[in-house]
């Protein structure tokens, strides 16, 4: 699952470094997330892994880095832990 949000971050949030050179508590935010690419990002890991996040995860903590992201998912769809 982390190998496919870091993709995923990488493809979607217009960081200034490489999401491959990013720990997974990395803040996103301090590496150029903006909150569009926030959206963009949100939009993708919901199509990629067939969730909603719900209106309680749309906040800055759950997208703050790849391991808050992965969180998010795990609760949302445990099956993907992995």
């Amino acid at each position: 699952m982390l190998d496919t949000i870091r993709r995923l971050v990488e493809e979607q949030g217009r960081l200034s470094v490489a999401a491959a050179a990013l720990r997974d508590d990395a803040d996103l935010y301090a590496s150029g997330l903006t909150s569009f690419a926030a959206v963009q990002l949100m939009l993708a890991l919901e199509e990629e892994f067939d969730v909603e996040f719900p209106e309680r995860m749309l906040n800055r903590r759950s997208f703050a880095s790849i391991a808050a992201i992965a969180s998010c998912i795990s609760e949302l769809k445990p099956e993907e832990v992995a």
